[in-house]
């Protein structure tokens, strides 16, 4: 501590604010599984560096959004990055400004996609989507439909690889509509897009002709001919998903009040990077988890020594495996990361360190996305110990923070950081839920 100063009878604190690393293990929480004698992969998996963070800290259980209600990856990374207050830009735009696509401003854009079909009286079921191998054929008709949908008042732009593509409508500023991807294909056929307000009835009804038009397009496509010939699915229809309009967010140094960044490992965690000014390192994946692990730790501490205080930290292969629906291929997938994140215990000396997921991708069953908690670790020289001895979401359950909601999960690493907002001590513009390293000074 430092002496008193002028006047003053108490000693003035130092500076002990500690950086956070956020670990996000994608769609890491499961239901307890027969196969693994009824414990969820976590559980079963054989982690010792995890389990050797949970008994040095506090844990719990991550519910983003509360008991079942399925999140999927995009919301609960807003509200865990504390912008629950702010309206979401839609999915499709993020995507799209990881792909380094310039996005229309105030207009309403959705994602894309050719999908293979199969029709059955006046439905139109979805029977897959384009590979990799199918990359030139997608292309080619993706820029073919370009003044076909132009006719419709829309303009596409492909955003590199299986057929997916941004559209956007300059001539509606509100995209409040509903998806015409039925997502859950066994359940239902091709949607037709509704408006989700009075305002978005427009772009629906444009949506709609664009769509039925592409499909008729798509249909007599000398492409899609061609494939059939050749014994190939036809890509003969078109789907749109995560509309959203592209408008001004703030900052996150703005509506947190520290510097972000982010190790991104898809198209998406770049855009969302890209949308809140964080700055960001994105590293392809690697099949050897361990390295990919310890590179996306390494680049982490890099970012910190850069100036970042809060650094969020992405694996998307835990979602993988559970989408599999194979519990053996998740539990091995996470025993392959535990070695990954070696290095966790000696960077959690200095920097408060909390491993996670965004949701939980059920291993078993013929669901996506669940909505059941997520184990939740936090280790740091500040944060108390508690009785849990190892990770996964049963002995979370007896964990010191109890449940904690997505929007409580940033709040609650900064006072570990020493780094909370005392609520009455305004210096920024904004409310924001840490102490500012930057608010504006006067200038003398």
């Amino acid at each position: 501590m430092k002496p008193p100063g002028y006047g003053e009878n108490r000693q003035r604190p130092d500076d002990d604010r500690l950086p956070i690393i956020l670990v996000i293990l994608d769609g890491l929480g499961d239901r307890p599984v027969p196969e693994l004698g009824d414990r969820t992969p976590s559980e079963a998996a054989h982690t010792p560096h995890l389990d050797a963070l949970a008994r040095r800290g506090s844990n719990g259980w991550h519910l983003p959004f509360g008991w079942g209600r399925a999140p999927t990856s995009e919301l609960a990374h807003w509200a865990m990055f504390g912008y629950s207050t702010v309206p979401f830009p839609g999915r499709g735009v993020l995507e799209a400004l990881g792909a380094g696509v310039d996005v229309t401003p105030h207009a309403a854009t959705v994602h894309a996609a050719l999908r293979t079909s199969q029709q059955d009286g006046d439905r139109l079921w979805i029977t897959g989507r384009a590979s990799h191998a199918d990359n030139d054929d997608a292309d080619e008709l993706l820029t073919a439909l370009g003044p076909v949908l132009a006719s419709n008042g829309i303009r596409i732009q492909l955003l590199g690889g299986r057929g997916e593509a941004l559209l956007t409508a300059p001539a509606h500023t509100v995209a409040a509509v509903t998806d015409s991807d039925p997502f859950f294909e066994t359940f239902h056929p091709w949607l037709r897009p509704q408006p989700t307000s009075d305002a978005g009835k427009p772009f629906a009804l444009t949506l709609t002709n664009a769509l039925y038009t592409a499909r008729k397009y798509l249909v007599n496509s000398p492409i899609n001919g061609r494939r059939i010939a050749c014994g190939l699915s036809a890509l003969d229809v078109l789907t749109t998903k995560w509309a959203g309009v592209h408008e001004p967010v703030p900052a996150f140094i703005d509506q947190i009040g520290v510097a972000g960044a982010a190790v991104t490992s898809t198209r998406l965690y770049r855009g969302l990077a890209t949308a809140l000014g964080m700055r960001h390192m994105h590293l392809r994946p690697r099949a050897d988890l361990e390295k990919d692990l310890n590179a996306r730790l390494a680049a982490a501490e890099e970012l910190i020594g850069a100036g970042a205080r809060f650094v969020h930290v992405h694996t998307k292969v835990t979602d993988e495996a559970g989408h599999t629906k194979a519990p053996h291929a998740k539990r091995v997938v996470l025993e392959a990361i535990d070695r990954g994140l070696a290095r966790l215990g000696d960077i959690a000396e200095h920097t408060i360190v909390a491993v996670t997921g965004d949701h939980s991708t059920p291993s078993t069953h013929g669901l996506l996305h669940a909505g059941e908690p997520t184990p939740l670790t936090v280790v740091g020289p500040t944060v108390r110990r508690d009785e849990v001895t190892t990770f996964g979401e049963t002995p979370a359950r007896r964990g010191w923070y109890g449940t904690v909601p997505a929007d409580d999960l940033l709040p609650l690493l900064l006072g570990h950081a020493n780094r909370p907002v005392l609520l009455g001590h305004r210096i920024t513009p904004r409310p924001v839920i840490a102490l500012a390293d930057q608010p504006q000074h006067m200038r003398v």
